[in-house]
């Protein structure tokens, strides 16, 4: 083992996964339609206008599901020690990503039909200006989490290491 603790890997070194998850349905529109549809009534009694939606429909959000985890074509996003980034297929093949240095805060949008999955995109912004998008993360507040600590991580080893080669 050549590393001081096992699992973490410098970024100068090689990159290693922190966090992988899934996108929910409702990264699409057709996921987004159904979640409104489930929402109908939400907070009622147990038959709600929603719940019938999603007993009818449950065949439609099911092939959806099945084809955003698809090993052909299915999407990831993945956190590692250098970038966040949008992973399709088998193989992971990297689509897009952003540097852990070129955001400076995160923020969570919940789009109409992704609360009833308990989900939302992620916003990473540089100043004003919008560098990336996640839609529909399953548990946002999680992953948005493990960014921002990826991202301490990154810079603050990035700063230390500036600060030495001046001295």
């Amino acid at each position: 083992m050549n590393q001081a603790i096992a699992g973490v890997t410098p970024a100068a070194d090689a990159e290693a996964i922190t966090m992988t998850v899934w996108p929910s349905i409702c990264a699409t529109f057709p996921g987004r339609f159904l979640g409104q549809l489930y929402s109908i009534g939400q907070g009622g009694y147990i038959v709600t206008p929603g719940n019938l939606f999603a007993l009818l429909t449950a065949p439609i959000a099911a092939a959806l599901y099945l084809g955003k985890v698809a090993p052909w074509f299915g999407m990831r996003y993945t956190i590692t020690n250098r970038r966040v980034v949008v992973q399709r297929g088998l193989a992971a093949v990297d689509e897009r990503w952003v540097d852990l240095d070129r955001f400076d805060r995160i923020e969570i949008s919940v789009r109409p039909g992704q609360s009833w999955f308990a989900a939302g995109d992620l916003v990473f912004f540089m100043g004003n200006t919008e560098t990336f998008r996640l839609d529909g993360v399953c548990r946002p507040e999680s992953f948005k989490a493990a960014c921002i600590k990826s991202q301490m991580a990154y810079t603050g080893i990035k700063a230390a290491l500036a600060r030495e080669a001046r001295s």
